[in-house]
């Protein structure tokens, strides 16, 4: 079960107004209890849950949500707005409702968002080594080009003066002298 659980909770984790944040349902289901009744500790307790804690989708978010998140597709009906908590909030959420399950799932909420934020700080580390390695090979390429150029230059000249040696010579020159024929007969003197 650890396994899986903060892999489930890390799938109800979103991205809305450039914070992480949990949907009321989806940590409702989570705590164990009914949305209603998790919207209506929260009421209750709305000292406890400051904006940096917990807002209020308007129409447009909540219809991105819908769409997006397929687990989601029940709020497509839903008259009222979700509320959505981060990880702060989550945490508050749980100890409003103060049942075991609530207390011992808000934990592994609080495990989940540092996964996450530990993730994408992995991200962010590996998005710059690959930005890095990038500028590395455009300048190895650079200086590859310039290295080709210049050895396609000097195999060019190898090939040019190899081809002449092939080459045969040109016509022999005649001799200078009195020369006698090959099929002359050789005289006694």
């Amino acid at each position: 079960m650890n396994l899986v659980l903060p892999l489930r909770i890390e799938a109800c984790i979103l991205s809305l107004r450039g914070q992480r944040v949990v949907l009321d349902t989806d940590l409702a289901e989570l705590y164990g209890v009914p949305t209603k009744r998790l919207n209506e500790q929260v009421k209750r307790n709305a000292s406890r849950f400051p904006v940096d804690f917990m807002f209020q989708l308007n129409a447009a978010e909540k219809a991105e949500v819908v769409a997006n998140c397929d687990h989601l597709s029940k709020l497509k009906f839903s008259k009222s707005m979700p509320y959505a908590f981060t990880e702060h909030g989550a945490i508050q959420a749980a100890n409003v409702l103060a049942s075991p399950q609530a207390i011992e799932m808000g934990i592994y909420v609080v495990r989940a968002f540092v996964q996450l934020r530990q993730a994408a700080i992995t991200y962010t580390d590996l998005a710059q080594r690959l930005t890095d390695l990038e500028l590395k090979v455009e300048g190895l390429e650079i200086k590859s080009d310039n290295f080709a150029h210049n050895t396609r230059t000097q195999l060019r000249q190898i090939f040019e003066a190899l081809h002449a040696l092939t080459q045969p010579p040109d016509p022999p020159k005649r001799a200078i002298g009195f020369i006698l024929p090959p099929d002359a007969p050789a005289s006694d003197q």
